[in-house]
């Protein structure tokens, strides 16, 4: 099966086209790598109703395997992507979060500051990603092994353990 992937950047200077949004082409690039296909591409404002509402369509109207955010998950006042996550969101996966985080702490001492969320709505896995193509890479990294076996399990193709 090819899983139907969204990526949701979340970056004030990538929406008004004063940055380059590096941090979704990794993503767009690692997707391949599980058999996936990138079928929604948004770069949106650091705005809880914006992204709120782009998380909404990517799990409803269109009805995505897995939504991948990137940005948005620090400490400034305008990271709000985990705010916005957790209102979208039936349950939390925090297995992955804390993977992403520990793994992440291995390299550097600010991943502690990451506040990234990973939860389902509906059949559609939602995970927050750094802003960093650096960042980005490294946890994804860490989650591509158990991706596809967690979408199955949301998609129905496999039963519960």
């Amino acid at each position: 099966m090819r899983w139907r992937v969204g990526i949701l950047t979340a970056s004030d200077k990538g929406a008004s086209g004063e940055r380059e949004d590096v941090s979704g082409q990794v993503i767009r690039e690692m997707m391949l790598d599980i058999g996936a296909e990138v079928v929604e591409y948004r770069v949106v404002p650091d705005e809880f109703d914006i992204l709120h509402d782009s998380m909404v369509c990517y799990c409803d109207e269109y009805k995505l395997d897995l939504l991948l955010t990137t940005g948005g998950t620090g400490l400034a006042k305008r990271d709000v992507t985990p705010e916005a996550t957790l209102a979208v969101i039936d349950r939390q996966v925090p297995g992955m979060a804390e993977a992403m985080r520990a793994a992440s702490l291995e390299k550097t001492k600010y991943a502690m500051l990451s506040r990234s969320v990973v939860g389902t709505r509906g059949s559609t896995l939602i995970i927050n990603l750094p802003g960093s193509p650096k960042g980005v890479r490294e946890c994804l990294e860490v989650l591509t092994p158990v991706l596809p076996h967690a979408l199955e399990i949301l998609s129905g193709m496999m039963g519960e353990h």
